[in-house]
């Protein structure tokens, strides 16, 4: 779709709302599954958000009517959200999606993990997820989903069998939560993906919660534990809580404004569980864009981060392992120095060093396109080098049926070296390849 005809479609929007037509139409960089597009209108800042097809939305719980509803029904509770002005009807020709009033801040991390004052932004965040968790299920729509553990479990089991069968340190998360899932809690509304990046702060303040797409009820803890995963970190991977601080504060400052008392080793299943799911994720959008229900490069890329997933679920996983399996010392293999003409790997370097060249030629979403593909030939170059490709489904196989676990002798260093070496060529600067590398190979 091009700009006149959205902007065409979202002047029809606001002109329903009473509001005057839409000037300055920008895309904002990052949204992983939806387009966020910005503009003002009267003077003031809104946010379009939007759904890149409508094949894209098709296999989700609910629309964005009432995601919107949700984003309301969390604002009355004290959340700092949003306010959505108007949600997109069909004959504004533009898709699903709705308008937003801008909230002040940045929801780039390296930003706000910069700030000073983290720990106040992260009492904050603590606060808001208390908030959210005490909206009641009458209060929202009648089709935001209650989580089923064990079904949740099946659900990424099934995904992981049309994507192969073949990872087996997924296996082996699998088998984990299937033998470790708990009974379930009275349900609290979830925001289900609350974690750096979909939050804004400013001056060391939260200033907004983003993203509601995956709402729906299930145990707190979830929540909680999706934010401090190894991942939303970032560069911070010392601070443990939202990549600002110590789990201690947060959970205290969590059960002072909800009055619930953080289980850990609940926190320690739902570690685990979304770790997994989020796997999952990068896998499948392997499958969107093969399938062209999504062709963006970033699609392709961020399949290639499951790498990551799997790192810091063999960290996580292998406290369960024997201490004289944990004390084994992984040796990883380097590739022969290159030699003769330019390999492709060499040939994808060059590319993107052109990239680079004219970065600064490039603006807005343009730009983060720019630094994805010079991410994509990166992997191009290392994969050439490496050519490790962790899959193996007799392995896997085994794992999921509980054949072999992490007490069978040298299994552990093997999954170790796989992990390292895939991640190696996946995303090297990634934070906890360091941390996992000096623990792993004795260095520590």
């Amino acid at each position: 779709m091009g700009e006149g005809e959205l902007l065409a479609g979202l002047a029809r929007a606001l002109e329903r709302v009473g509001m005057g037509k839409p000037e300055g139409l920008r895309r904002l960089t990052g949204g992983a599954t939806m387009e966020s597009w910005r503009f003002s209108s009267g003077g003031e800042d809104y946010v379009l958000r939007r759904a890149p097809s409508l094949e894209f939305i098709e296999d989700r719980p609910y629309g964005h009517a009432t995601e919107a509803a949700i984003i309301e029904a969390v604002r009355a509770a004290g959340v700092t959200a949003p306010e959505v002005v108007t949600v997109l009807e069909e004959s504004d020709g533009i898709g699903s999606g709705f308008v937003m009033r801008a909230l002040p801040g940045t929801p780039n991390p390296k930003e706000i993990l910069a700030m000073e004052g983290a720990e106040t932004i992260l009492r904050e965040a603590a606060r808001d997820l208390a908030r959210i968790h005490s909206v009641n299920r009458a209060d929202v729509p009648a089709d935001v989903p209650v989580m089923n553990y064990r079904e949740a479990i099946a659900g990424l089991r099934e995904q992981f069998e049309e994507a192969g069968g073949d990872r087996p340190i997924i296996a082996l998360g699998l088998k984990w939560m299937e033998d470790n899932c708990p009974d379930p809690v009275e349900p609290v509304l979830i925001h289900g993906d609350y974690r750096m990046g979909n939050i804004l702060a400013e001056d060391g303040h939260l200033t907004g919660v983003l993203d509601w797409e995956l709402a729906h009820f299930g145990d707190p803890h979830e929540d909680l534990a999706f934010g401090c995963m190894a991942v939303w970190r970032f560069a911070r991977y010392d601070r443990p809580a939202l990549g600002l601080g110590a789990l201690v504060d947060y959970f205290s400052a969590y059960e002072a404004e909800s009055g619930r008392t953080v289980d850990r080793e609940r926190f320690r299943y739902w570690l685990i569980h979304r770790t997994v799911w989020w796997a999952m994720g990068c896998l499948g959008c392997a499958k969107s864009w093969r399938e062209g229900s999504d062709r963006s490069l970033e699609r392709a890329v961020i399949s290639r981060r499951t790498s990551e997933q799997e790192l810091d679920l063999l960290m996580l996983l292998e406290e369960s392992a024997p201490e004289a399996e944990r004390a084994r010392a992984v040796d990883v293999s380097r590739p022969f120095p290159p030699h003769g003409e330019a390999s492709a790997g060499e040939l994808a370097t060059a590319i993107s060093e052109w990239l680079a060249t004219i970065k600064d030629q490039m603006q807005g979403h343009d730009r983060f396109q720019l630094a994805v593909a010079r991410n994509a030939l990166g992997m191009i170059a290392r994969d050439h080098a490496f050519m490790p490709r962790d899959t193996d489904l007799e392995l896997a196989d085994r794992l999921i049926r509980g054949e072999l676990s992490l007490q069978t002798e040298g299994l552990l260093a093997e999954l170790r070296s796989r992990a390292l070496e895939k991640l190696e060529v996946d995303i090297p600067r990634y934070p906890a390849l360091e941390v996992a590398q000096n623990k792993w190979t004795g260095e520590d």
